[in-house]
């Protein structure tokens, strides 16, 4: 059987893609190779799903570090309010919480993997859970796919398959070795939002630690400032994570990269001073680990008192003011060096992928192969935390349906 075209990729950004060029009269076929749709959809947002950002498509860019500009056209075509206009539309009633995230009114990711699914049948897209091996081409164009079972005829192919985080949900890669078959270079992948390994022993010691409200620095080997943040972060066995962490992961760059804290970034280095003061002054006559019990959650004093170089056992009363300004630097610039990232397949999302001065950004299309669209994590752009990555893929897989019709068009003489 010939279909006008074929989704490759059951995600979130295949799914949306697939309805989308359906409802424009498109005969699609949807091919997933794992046994059901969405299976990352499922466990994005801690389960909850973070479906978009509920600001604008400009504030949305901004969040977009890496090839934002791509996507100017895309997210003004189709920003987070349509996304969010589309779910609640369609039966999945949304709200916003704090960062503006925007998520199920269920708290349940479910909620939008049925939406979606859903809105294919009442589109009639044909769904297939079937492993497409490579694209076909004629002549320069897309004219089907080649699966296990043999070849599936079709004018057109979105290719949606993700990245390579999270592989038991179905993201191996097999989209980037399809496009590079076809000659499309794909930009080296690596893990972005992915937690921090961290050198030495420290992070061991405070393994399970949560910390909120602390000021977060990146630097590169020479000292620059590569991101800042403000809000949480979590102490692991391997090193660090948590939101704060997962972002400053999208701007790292070579090795040597450093995690600056402040601790108390409510206290300039005088009144943090002065808190030490009152501190030392209360529990003279304890030791320094139990003096910092009011300052310090109590996992963490030994690490600090260490890297400030004091004695833990040294009596509070015995501190000099040396040691006392070293302290204070200490807790304003808690200072970790970073050994790497934690591997692709335990990263939120993936950077790298197509290349995209390869890729047309009003139609989502390959400027290499006639009929060939790209849509979602597979391209090389990717975001921070709060629902901009999810907003991508929509944006993305809405203009690739959309400019599915107008090649269909084109083919068939209408323009």
């Amino acid at each position: 059987m010939k279909y006008d075209g074929i989704v490759i990729g059951g995600g979130p950004a295949g799914m949306f893609a697939a309805i989308t060029a359906a409802q424009q009269g498109n005969k699609v076929l949807l091919l997933e190779k794992m046994d059901r749709l969405g299976k990352k959809l499922l466990i994005t947002g801690k389960g909850r799903c973070n479906v978009t950002n509920n600001c604008s498509a400009a504030e949305a860019l901004e969040n977009i570090p890496r090839n934002g500009r791509f996507l100017y056209s895309a997210m003004d075509r189709f920003p987070p309010q349509k996304v969010i206009n589309y779910f609640e539309t369609n039966g999945c009633p949304l709200k916003t919480e704090r960062g503006n995230r925007v998520f199920p009114v269920s708290d349940k990711s479910s909620s939008v993997l049925e939406c979606l699914k859903k809105d294919l049948q009442r589109c009639n897209v044909t769904i297939c859970t079937q492993k497409a091996l490579e694209i076909v081409t004629c002549d320069g164009a897309v004219c089907g796919v080649s699966t296990a079972e043999g070849r599936i005829d079709c004018d057109w192919v979105i290719l949606a398959t993700g990245g390579m985080s999270y592989p038991a949900t179905g993201s191996t890669g097999d989209g980037y070795r399809m496009a590079a078959a076809l000659g499309h270079n794909i930009v080296l992948t690596e893990g972005s939002l992915v937690p921090l390994e961290i050198s030495g022993t420290a992070c061991q010691q405070m393994q399970g630690l949560s910390l909120r409200n602390v000021g977060v620095k990146l630097v590169d080997k020479k000292g620059k400032a590569l991101y800042k943040d403000f809000g949480e972060l979590l102490f692991t066995h391997f090193g660090v994570s948590g939101p704060t962490v997962l972002s400053a992961s999208a701007h790292m760059k070579g090795d040597g990269c450093k995690l600056i804290i402040d601790l108390k970034p409510a206290l300039d280095e005088q009144k943090l001073n002065d808190r030490i003061l009152r501190d030392l002054a209360q529990y003279q006559n304890r030791t320094m680990e139990n003096a910092m019990t009011d300052l310090l959650p109590r996992s963490m004093i030994a690490v600090v008192l260490n890297m400030a170089g004091i004695d833990y056992q040294l009596q509070a009363n015995s501190l000099k003011k040396e040691q006392r300004r070293i302290l204070v630097q200490t807790l304003k610039a808690f200072t970790l060096e970073i050994a790497g990232k934690r591997p692709v397949q335990e990263a939120i999302i993936t950077a790298g992928g197509i290349k995209t001065g390869e890729i047309d950004p009003k139609t989502m299309e390959s400027k290499l192969v006639s009929g060939l669209f790209f849509a979602g994590e597979i391209i090389d752009c990717d975001a921070y935390t709060g629902g901009f990555n999810l907003q991508i893929a929509w944006s993305t897989a809405y203009v690739a349906g959309m400019s599915a019709k107008t090649f269909i068009d084109k083919q068939s003489g209408v323009y």
